[in-house]
């Protein structure tokens, strides 16, 4: 339950039956204290910070100081762009969930980074670990499929013209999605003090100091300083190709977790107390989806959130853990015959996301018999 507005609006699961999330969580934790293992990050964790964080500093280093023809310079503008998303997915998604380390400092900290890529941790953590995490695609609380309507995302959605062609325009959304993100969307939630439906929770004094501290360096470091050592119309090609690979990164990889073919959603409009008529456990597994579990460059990547059931079901283990808990999860959903959605490969997923697209832009029939 949390609150739009000054109301409440009223979601809740039938949890009357709770043998599905007992058996998860008991084998789960079989197997990390029968490998004595730790739910956080370790060395496989700590070592893509060690390398994706030089890689960016590196690389931004080469842009400014120097001189690059421009096929380089865009290429290399756009490396910088799919090593910051990739810092969001390995060093900022565990750090916001507290499983980078044992240690809330640490987390606070490594959450940070997100900052340092232009958007604002207090807002994240409370827009994805409250109410995605809780509320995963129920369409008036999910404010990652809030688009309408630029795009429509799901059945329960208002469907206008030009969704007949958003399996196209799409990309383009996604692409500006990340200066977006960081230029108006924060912003906006930071003004309203609102997230979708949701009223925000109250910042303190040292969040408000950071939200504006942050965004002052953002404009610093990614505007200011390059345009002087580089000028104008380079900062302004490297600028975009930055973002609309960053976008399209992020983007890509967080659609293919939830908006894609037999992902569940669920409409909940907030007029009145509503119950989803499942428990959260196996809401989240509907609501979720897999994709390329067995190729480790992915996985690598993108933090493992190629792994979104298991993440779904357990925010506050590292993603490295993911793998090997993944067969764990799959035997407990068989057992209770909650269906496990995955696609073997990446490319699997992009088809049924854009199919999915496509399907969602047809007029729905009951305008057309209207």
């Amino acid at each position: 339950m949390v609150k739009k507005g000054s109301a409440m609006y009223k979601v809740s699961f039938n949890n009357k039956d709770h043998s599905f999330h007992r058996d998860l969580n008991t084998s789960v934790e079989n197997y990390f204290s029968a490998n004595q293992v730790s739910k956080t990050g370790n060395w496989k964790l700590y070592s893509k910070a060690l390398t994706l964080v030089p890689a960016a500093i590196g690389i931004y280093a080469v842009l400014l100081s120097v001189r690059l023809s421009w096929i380089p310079g865009i290429l290399l503008s756009g490396a910088f762009g799919f090593i910051l998303a990739s810092i969001g997915f390995n060093i900022m998604h565990d750090a916001c969930h507290g499983s980078y380390s044992g240690k809330a400092w640490v987390n606070n900290i490594m959450g940070l980074s997100l900052n340092m890529l232009g958007g604002n941790a207090f807002i994240w953590k409370f827009k994805h670990n409250i109410i995605h995490h809780t509320y995963t695609n129920i369409d008036g609380l999910d404010d990652d499929i809030a688009k309408s309507p630029a795009m429509r995302s799901c059945e329960s959605q208002k469907w206008v013209k030009a969704h007949r062609f958003q399996h196209i325009y799409v990309i383009f959304l996604y692409a500006i999605s990340s200066f977006l993100w960081v230029s108006i969307m924060d912003f906006n939630k930071y003004f309203k003090r609102r997230i979708h439906n949701t009223a925000l929770q109250k910042m303190d004094f040292s969040e408000h100091l950071i939200f504006w501290l942050s965004k002052a360096l953002y404009i610093l470091f990614y505007i200011i300083i390059p345009v002087h050592f580089a000028g104008w119309t380079a900062w302004a090609i490297g600028f975009s190709c930055m973002h609309i690979t960053m976008g399209l990164t992020l983007a890509l990889v967080f659609q293919l977790a939830h908006v894609v073919e037999d992902a569940r959603f669920v409409f909940a409009p907030g007029i009145e107390p509503q119950k989803i008529e499942e428990a959260w456990a196996v809401h989240q597994v509907r609501t979720t989806a897999n994709f390329a579990p067995r190729n480790q460059l992915i996985s690598w990547f993108v933090g493992g959130l190629n792994y979104q059931i298991e993440h779904h079901l357990f925010p506050k283990v590292s993603h490295v853990h993911y793998p090997a808990i993944a067969p764990i999860v799959k035997q407990v959903c068989d057992q209770h015959q909650v269906h496990y959605n995955e696609f073997k490969t990446m490319s699997a997923a992009v088809v049924s996301h854009f199919r999915m697209m496509k399907m969602l832009g047809k007029k729905p029939a009951t305008l057309v018999n209207g």
